[in-house]
C-alpha cells in the first residue's frame, strides 16, 4: 500500500474563486452562535435546487408541508439543470446573495466554504438540527476543519450497473461480485467481441477510465488519499497515468462503447439505449436508468475490488447548505432539521436523491416490492460492510477538474491525445485551480 502523495501546487485562482473572495471580503460574517427560532417572526427564505420536474414536484410537496407546520415562514423557490445551477450560484456568490438554503454538492464545498460564502451550521448541530440519527462520517462529509458547512440528507454509493437482457444477448454471465479491475477489463473485451456482429453492435462498457469518480475509487482502494486536508491533490501524475493505461488495450481494440456513437446519442448513452451491457455510476441513478432504458431489471454490483481483494467503497452524501449571509440563520436551521429528520420528507423523496440519511425517513418510505426504492436501499444495506472509507472531500475547483477529466477522456477515446498528454493537460489545469 502506498502512502498518500502530497504535492503542493502553487498557481493562480480561478475567476470564480476571485469573485468569491472579493464577495467574502466585502460582505457578511458566518454566524458563530446558534440563535433560537421564533415561531412568531415573519420570515421569508429562498430555497434553490437542481433537477428535473419530478424533483421539483417533490421539493414543492416537502416545502409546502414545512410552511404548513411553520405558518410564519414563506419560501421562495427556484430550480434549474445542474450546470445552469452552479452558474447561477457563482453569480450570486459574487454579490454575497446566495439562497438562504440550497441543494449542495461536495464537489463545490471547499470552493464556497473557503471564501466565506457558506454558513457554519456546527453551532446548531445536536440541538436545532437533530443529529442523533446521523452517522459521524455523514456529518463529517460536510466538515472542513472545525466547521460544518453542509448537512447530509441522503447517501449515494458507486455501483456497476448491468443490463441482464443485453448480457444474455451477448451469451455471457455478468461479472462476479468478487471481480477485480483486471477481470472487469477481460469481461468488457469478451463482451464487445461477442457483440461485434450484432445489429446494433453491442459493447461491454463505456470507457470507465475516463470517469473521474472511478479513478478516485481506485486510488482509495490502493491506499492513496485523493485530496489532502489542506485542499491539495494527494495523487501524482504517475498515479493518473497508470490508471489510464489500464484501458489501453480496450481502447485500441475497440472494446469500449464508441465516443462517436456516444456523441450522437447525447443526452442518452449506450447503456440507456441498450447497446452497452455495463456502466458505473451512483446507485441513485437506478431510477433514471430504468426509465430511459425501458428495462425494469437493471441490476447493481459493487465496484471491482482493489489489489488487496477488498472493495474499500465509500458513501457520498447528498447535501443541503445555507448562505453565510442569510438574515435568518435560526429559520434556516429549522428548515435543515426538517429536511434531514421529518419522516414525511422521506416518503416524499424516496431514493430519488439517494437513500435517506436518517432511519426515520428510511422507515417512512413507501417501498413496494421490486421497486427502484427497494433495490437501492437493498444495495446499500447488502454492501454496508464494504463501505469502509470516508468519501473524499473534493478540492476547490473540483467541478472544473472533473469536467476536464471527462473532456480529456473523450479526446483520448478519439485518439487526439496520448495518455501522457492527457495527464499533462489535466495537471496544468489543476495547478491553475489550486493555490
Amino acid at each position: 500500500m502506498r502512502s498518500p502523495a502530497r504535492r503542493a501546487l502553487v498557481a493562480g485562482s480561478s475567476a470564480l474563486a476571485v469573485a468569491l473572495l472579493t464577495a467574502a471580503c466585502s460582505g457578511g460574517t458566518p454566524s458563530g452562535t446558534a440563535a433560537s427560532f421564533d415561531p412568531d417572526e415573519e420570515v421569508t427564505l429562498t430555497v434553490a435546487w437542481w433537477g428535473d420536474d419530478d424533483r421539483a414536484a417533490r421539493y414543492t410537496e416537502a416545502l409546502d408541508l414545512f410552511t404548513e407546520q411553520h405558518p410564519n415562514v414563506t419560501i421562495q423557490r427556484s430550480f434549474v439543470a445542474f450546470d445552469d445551477y452552479w452558474t447561477a450560484r457563482a453569480t450570486e456568490a459574487a454579490g454575497s446573495s446566495l439562497p438562504d438554503v440550497m441543494q449542495f454538492d461536495s464537489s463545490f464545498l471547499r470552493e464556497y466554504a473557503g471564501t466565506g460564502q457558506l454558513l457554519d451550521v456546527s453551532p446548531y448541530l445536536g440541538d436545532e438540527i437533530d443529529t442523533s440519527q446521523l452517522a459521524d462520517e455523514l456529518i463529517d462529509s460536510g466538515r472542513i476543519g472545525d466547521a460544518v458547512y453542509a448537512v447530509p440528507t441522503a447517501t449515494n454509493t458507486f455501483a456497476s450497473f448491468y443490463n441482464p437482457a443485453v448480457v444474455e444477448e451477448l451469451g455471457m454471465e455478468p461479472p462476479s461480485e468478487a471481480y477485480t479491475w483486471d477481470e472487469l477489463a477481460d469481461w468488457v473485451a469478451k463482451a464487445s467481441t461477442a457483440g461485434a456482429d450484432g445489429d446494433p453492435v453491442l459493447y461491454g462498457s463505456n470507457d470507465y477510465t475516463g470517469v473521474f469518480w472511478a479513478f478516485l475509487q481506485h486510488l482509495v482502494q490502493e491506499g492513496v488519499t485523493p485530496f489532502t486536508d489542506d485542499g491539495q491533490l494527494g495523487f501524482t501524475r504517475e498515479d493518473m497515468a497508470a490508471w489510464l493505461h489500464t484501458g489501453d488495450d480496450l481502447r485500441s481494440g475497440g472494446s469500449f462503447f464508441p465516443v462517436q456513437r456516444q456523441q450522437q446519442l447525447a443526452p442518452e448513452g449506450g447503456f440507456t439505449v441498450n447497446e452497452q451491457a455495463l456502466e458505473m455510476s451512483w446507485d441513485n441513478f437506478l431510477a433514471g436508468y430504468v426509465a430511459s432504458s425501458g428495462t425494469d431489471d437493471i441490476t447493481m454490483l459493487p465496484v471491482p475490488s482493489g489489489s488487496d481483494g477488498e472493495k474499500h467503497m465509500f458513501a457520498r452524501t447528498f447535501q443541503m447548505a445555507a448562505s453565510a449571509h442569510t438574515e435568518h440563520p435560526a429559520a434556516v436551521a429549522e428548515l435543515l432539521d426538517f429536511l434531514v429528520n421529518e419522516p414525511e420528507v422521506g416518503r416524499i423523496f424516496g431514493t430519488s436523491k439517494g437513500v435517506p440519511a436518517t432511519q426515520a425517513q428510511r422507515d417512512a418510505m413507501e417501498i413496494e416490492p421490486g421497486s427502484v426504492d427497494e433495490r437501492v436501499v437493498a444495495y446499500e444495506e447488502e454492501y454496508a460492510d464494504q463501505i469502509t472509507e470516508p468519501a473524499p472531500v473534493p478540492v476547490e475547483g473540483f467541478g472544473a477538474l472533473e469536467a476536464e477529466f471527462k473532456r480529456l477522456g473523450e479526446e483520448l477515446a478519439y485518439g487526439n491525445v496520448t495518455v501522457d498528454e492527457f495527464v499533462e493537460q489535466w495537471f496544468s489545469l489543476a495547478e491553475d485551480q489550486l493555490g
